[in-house]
């Protein structure tokens, strides 16, 4: 006789994290003026369990300057968004645009 089982319980208990159109717009829009801008070369895109992120690099070989990430959070499972320069947390925010403003207001890459 066959045996049931149920797929639920195999399940990993978090789900993978994506970018959806619209936020891939809004990330390729700063990249690529920040790139014309000379300031920003690579970037790259990361998805863990519970969060993505958008790393961009001033040279491929060196560690990120900025990463944007977007993380579950809260019992909701809400997204939330994190500006992050290495390990430090510079901003968080419920909104993309928000953490993108911090980007035209203060945060420039100095030779």
């Amino acid at each position: 006789m066959p045996k049931l089982i149920r797929l639920a319980e195999y399940k990993h208990p978090s789900r993978t994290l994506f970018f959806n159109r619209r936020e891939m717009n809004q990330l390729l829009s700063l990249y690529s003026r920040r790139v014309s801008s000379g300031e920003w070369r690579d970037y790259a895109i990361d998805h863990r369990p519970g969060a993505a992120f958008f790393s961009v690099f001033r040279n491929s070989l060196e560690q990120p300057i900025f990463t944007i990430a977007k993380l579950l959070s809260g019992p909701e499972r809400a997204a939330e968004y994190a500006l992050l320069n290495g390990h430090r947390r510079l901003a968080t925010s419920r909104s993309l645009e928000e953490i993108l403003g911090n980007f035209e207001v203060r945060l420039r890459v100095v030779s």
